[in-house]
């Protein structure tokens, strides 16, 4: 068969099984190991296939945020109450639009369980709350508000309480040694104490099915060959998005086009295409998650403003909704404005800080060194201050925390193409990670987890909904293919 192939081999077409397990899981990141911890608990005899070299994929070099909620010990160690419901209230809002109510009603339901959960396989958590804005703590804190849940628009109606939960560090290394390590690592060891076999340097083509339509095994390549390993109970993708495929960025998500993509290579959508080859259903796949590169430090205490001058969206919200923003309704272009004194302050925080690209001594010399149309930063400025005299916000709603007017000096930051991201859409499945055909029927022996999926995020999102609806349905799709 072709390498680049996808369509589903038939049973009758395998000669040989080179290998033969209970589950296969194809993909060794976040819901690839808890995939694999569960199908092990449940007693199946568990193969992981995975294309890198080691295990980690695209988690492992995360921030490491698990979005959670609930109640959950660490919530209370730190002295917020949160309930359920107030959760589900939340993420209906801001994940949206027309998110999956079922599966967020279960992730919500069970969030509480899904922290002890990782507690007791290892995952530790520091018990203090780190109440600066920021992509994530400086530091090792363990809480830490993640999706603007104490700015408008929803702080004013649902109670909000932080939710991004980050597994301690020991020596960290963003990008390389951070939290999403830290959640890997004791995982997988977890997964090894249970027996689960792992193989490195392959690459999962395609699926196998019998006559009857169900997935009864995987085809792969390893150093140029090709293998057949038979599943008998069931398969697990868990293969990561489409961020590095550019023809289905192309065609699903045009926008993210020459974008960074903030996910691994190995993301090149293969699982999504898979499942498609066999009728599977797929879901809000032009929805992606926005980063905008600067500090939430410098954002929260300035203004940000489009290519006309005007300010499009409150600055202390979380700031991946400020990059959809950004990307998605300004044609990824916008400037960050801040005077000395909030600059100062923000050096304070211990984060690093970019240099501003114009200082001026006013927003009128501003305006015109930033090639910005005459007028329109200085009455942006101007109505601002009007209200910042008295500590509101009316056109935003940002917190009176964060408002106050503008002194002197005044600077301006480039924004303009300071954006990456990922796809959020992918296979469509239930609340029991079996991947849906577009007949809406479970296809049989066939799950799927993580961001090869369509999970809670159907538009919005918030840090740590990826790691957290990744292991909490990897977990989901073990027991599943476990069962047979």
């Amino acid at each position: 068969m072709s390498d680049d192939s996808v369509r589903p081999v038939s049973e009758s077409e395998i000669s040989t099984w080179d290998l033969s397990v209970d589950v296969v899981v194809a993909g060794y990141g976040i819901a690839g190991v808890t995939a694999a911890v569960e199908a092990a608990r449940a007693g199946a005899d568990v193969l992981v296939l995975e294309r890198s070299g080691g295990w980690g994929g695209a988690a492992s070099m995360a921030g490491g945020f698990i979005y959670l909620g609930g109640g959950t010990p660490l919530q209370k160690a730190c002295g917020f109450d949160d309930t359920v419901e107030n959760m589900k209230t939340f993420m209906k809002a801001a994940l949206g639009p027309a998110v999956d109510d079922a599966k967020i009603d279960a992730y919500c339901e069970g969030s509480v369980d899904h922290y002890n959960w990782l507690v007791e396989a290892g995952v530790p958590f520091k018990e203090e709350f780190w109440g600066e804005p920021g992509w994530e703590p400086a530091h090792d804190e363990g809480l830490m508000y993640s999706g603007g849940e104490n700015a408008a628009p929803f702080a004013g109606v649902i109670p909000p309480a932080p939710r991004g939960h980050l597994p301690k560090m020991g020596n960290k290394k963003t990008g390389e040694r951070g939290g999403g390590y830290m959640l890997m690592k004791p995982l997988v060891e977890t997964a090894e104490k249970l027996g689960v076999k792992a193989e490195y340097d392959i690459r999962v083509l395609t699926v196998v099915v019998n006559d009857d339509g169900r997935v009864v095994g995987v085809v792969a390549r390893r150093y140029g060959r090709t293998i057949a390993i038979r599943a008998h109970r069931g398969v697990v993708l868990a293969m990561g998005s489409f961020a590095f495929d550019e023809e289905m960025v192309r065609d699903y998500v045009p926008a993210l086009l020459g974008r960074p993509g903030s996910a691994v290579d190995a993301h090149d959508g293969r699982a999504i295409r898979i499942g498609q080859a066999l009728g599977a259903a797929t879901a809000h796949m032009d929805a992606a998650e926005v980063a905008v590169h600067t500090s939430p430090q410098l954002m929260i205490r300035g203004i940000l403003v489009n290519a006309h001058g005007q300010r499009f969206i409150a600055e202390d919200t979380y700031p991946g909704r400020i990059g959809q923003a950004i990307l998605f309704h300004q044609k990824n272009e916008a400037f960050l404005i801040l005077d000395h004194d909030a600059y100062d302050e923000a050096l304070q925080s211990g984060s690093p800080l970019p240099q501003p690209d114009w200082v001026c001594e006013s927003a009128g010399e501003l305006e015109q060194e930033m090639g910005l149309p005459t007028g329109t930063l200085t009455s942006t400025v101007d109505v601002y201050n009007m209200h910042a005299e008295g500590g509101s916000d009316p056109l935003f709603f940002k917190n009176e925390k964060w408002v106050r007017p503008f002194g002197t000096p005044i600077a301006g930051f480039d924004l303009r193409g300071m954006t990456s991201g990922f796809p959020l859409g992918g296979l469509k499945t239930d609340t029991d990670s079996r991947v849906l055909h577009v007949s809406g029927e479970p296809i049989a022996g066939l799950f799927a987890a993580g961001r090869c999926t369509a999970g809670v995020c159907a538009g919005g999102y918030a840090s740590g909904a990826s790691l957290g609806d990744g292991s909490f349905f990897g977990r989901r799709a073990g027991v599943g293919a476990a069962r047979g």
